[in-house]
């Protein structure tokens, strides 16, 4: 299998590293963590205008069409510098979730290609786990549309969405497969709360409470919902995969440098053949996951993409983790302070790991699907 970017594709990635090194750059982290939405803004527009949020967004829908690869470039770069953005969230998952479903989620997904409108996927219920078809959130049918009834827990970078695509049950029981319909909701409907946070890693999440929210657009057709879900939020794994992967390449050689420049008994510490051989460890745990990540993100659409998909999940987590606990280690003590940009990735990676679903839940699906 070729690991290796087309030219098309390592300009793509490497136009996301630019970006990252002139707008995140690490020793300035902290105070764009804390520049504020008009900054935030700012940032967005920008990515708008490099063509990068429209490039998940299917060309009927107004985007440009990019493929599972050209999303992982970005991805890829985005990890790298560890920027915060809700790329993933409003460009791959959304979209996914709103292709086909009608008029006016065409129009909305035109509008987050534009940079016009951010939109998140609320579709975990605290009693359900990451098991996307256990949902109590009720849907009941209401003159000419719906009223919602309910609550959704982390809602990846719903704190500053303009909508969210909720998913809601209109028939059957809480835990069955059938009867599950996605809806439009705007973040200023009547009736719903948001609670807002900002996670360890500094992307800003939310939690809603829905107390009879009414919601006139329903997304697609009602009460098959689920295979949809699934395979949208399968793409956001694999977006996070190689999210993931660039994080831990990027603390990899931090940590490398680091090595090669801290000096004890007079020497790098890099020359001791204890670190070297930690080292490859990192080296190898990075390859691992690349291979890993390219093989789930290229049967995306193939009869083995749960079982891709699954492994990778649970296998680049691990990495992941990995590394990060490495590159701290290997740092001494400063390497939990704040103003190291490798506590930074090790906190980025803990939440990846966690993103839809940990090893467990993910080990689970590969045997449901073996």
């Amino acid at each position: 299998m070729n690991f290796l970017y087309s030219d098309e594709q390592r300009m793509l990635y490497e136009s996301v590293d630019r970006y990252g090194q002139q707008e995140w750059r690490a020793a300035a982290r902290l105070a764009t963590l804390a520049a504020g939405p008009k900054a935030a803004a700012r940032r967005w527009r920008a990515m708008a205008e490099l063509g990068w949020l429209m490039l998940p967004i299917a060309a009927e829908d107004g985007g440009l069409g990019g493929g599972p690869v050209e999303v992982m470039a970005v991805a890829e770069g985005l990890g790298r510098h560890l920027i915060t953005d809700p790329w993933v969230s409003s460009c791959v998952l959304a979209p996914a979730l709103l292709h086909g479903g009608g008029d006016a989620p065409t129009v909305l997904a035109t509008e987050i290609g534009a940079g016009v409108a951010r939109v998140a996927a609320a579709l975990i219920e605290a009693d359900g786990g990451h098991d996307l078809h256990r949902v109590s959130l009720r849907a009941e049918r209401v003159g000419g549309g719906y009223r919602l009834s309910g609550a959704k827990v982390h809602v990846e970078d719903g704190a500053d969405a303009d909508w969210f695509v909720v998913s809601a049950r209109t028939a059957g029981g809480d835990a069955e497969v059938a009867g599950i319909s996605l809806f439009l909701v705007p973040a200023t409907a009547p009736r719903l709360t948001i609670e807002r946070f900002r996670a360890i890693d500094g992307h800003r999440h939310a939690r809603l409470r829905l107390d009879g929210v009414t919601a006139a657009t329903l997304v697609g057709e009602a009460d098959a919902a689920l295979p949809l879900i699934a395979s949208a939020v399968d793409r956001a794994i694999c977006a996070h995969l190689a999210e993931a992967t660039g994080s831990m390449e990027a603390v990899a050689a931090t940590t490398l440098d680091y090595l090669k420049t801290r000096h004890q008994f007079g020497v790098p510490i890099g020359s001791f053949q204890a670190l070297k051989h930690r080292m490859v460890d990192l080296t190898i745990a990075c390859e691992e996951a690349r291979a890993m990540t390219y093989h789930a993100t290229l049967n995306l659409d193939g009869l083995d993409c749960i079982r891709a998909v699954a492994a990778a999940k649970t296998r680049v987590g691990q990495c992941g983790l990995y590394v990060a606990r490495q590159a701290v280690q290997l740092h001494g003590g400063v390497g939990t302070s704040d103003e190291l940009i490798v506590s930074h990735h090790l906190k980025r990676q803990m939440m990846l790991d966690l993103a839809h679903g940990g090893a467990d839940h993910h080990r689970a699906r590969f045997a449901a699907a073996a």
